[in-house]
Order: C-alpha cells, then structure tokens, then sequence
C-alpha cells in the first residue's frame, strides 16, 4: 500500500511539474507590470515581449568589467548578450566596436532595441545601452549594475553621443 501511495505521489508532482512554466519564464502580466513601473509604454506593434522577459532576469546583476554572465556583466558584455539572444545579432567586443555595427540615428527616431552610446571619457565612446521606448534604456552601469535609466536625466543627458540602429 505504502509503494502505491508512492507512486501516485510521484506521479502527480511529474504530472504537475510538466504543466509548469520553464524556469525564468515570465507572464505577459508580469511584463506589463515591470515595464509600467519603469515608465515605459507597452505598444502591441512593436513592443518585443521576449526581451522584456529577458532584461527583467538581468536587472540588478552586478557590474564586472569584461562581464558576460549574470554573475557579473559590463555595458558592452550585456547588450551583445541581449542582441545575440533576443535579435540573433553577434556584436563582442567594446562599447565603440558596437557603434560600428550601426547605422547611426537621429536620437528622435530612436525605437525599441536600438543601441545608445555615450563618451564618459573623452572622445571616446565608453558607455553603450539597449533603447527601450520613452526615452528608457536598459544598461550595466559601475554603479548600480543593471538598470534602467531615462536619456533625459543630466548625467545620461550630458554624455550622450549618438544613437545607433543594428546593421541587417
């Protein structure tokens, strides 16, 4: 009697388990919900869900220098890890190699999944994020790790450089 209580236990948690959603996936709630607290407005033509769901498993991770990982990532390590899952895109290398990948933009014509860059140290571009739509974009910032930030802040608004849109 005790094996086939067992087994049916077993069977009802593999049964259970297998309806589950797969680990780190997010709801369209839940989405909707992260993306109105940071400000940012959900468009059903061109809002990209699975990047949500993706950026949302990054905020917060900490900041390391040459950093690909969610143990520690860096401005340039985290956009070429989003551009290659979320968009197939393969960038590497430093925030200035990923405006050569780019068709350079006007900043008003800037649309979800574009690249923003910025020279924090003279005339070199040394920051680069992932535009998000309301002038939000998603980054690994020193200070702070993965977060986002608004392009109209003084600090974002006083480095800023250009715009960029990933070459097809």
């Amino acid at each position: 009697m005790k094996m086939l209580f067992s087994i049916v236990i077993l069977s009802l948690g593999l049964s259970l388990s297998a309806h589950a959603a797969a680990p780190g996936s997010r709801s369209d709630e839940e989405v909707f919900s992260f993306m109105n607290k940071n400000g940012i407005a959900y468009d059903s033509l061109c809002t990209n869900m699975n990047l949500y769901k993706e950026i949302m498993g990054w905020m917060g991770v900490r900041y390391k220098y040459a950093g690909k990982s969610k143990k520690g990532v860096d401005c340039s390590g985290f956009v070429g890890v989003i551009c290659n899952k979320i968009y197939g895109t393969q960038l590497g290398g430093s925030a200035g190699d990923h405006f050569k990948k780019c068709v350079e933009i006007d900043r008003n014509q800037l649309e979800e999944g574009d690249l923003v860059f910025f020279k924090i140290r003279k005339n070199t571009i040394s920051h680069v994020g992932l535009y998000l739509g309301n002038h939000k974009f998603i980054h690994a910032a020193v200070h702070g790790g993965v977060m986002i930030n608004d392009l109209r802040e003084n600090y974002y608004n006083k480095y800023y450089f250009s715009s960029g849109r990933l070459k097809s």
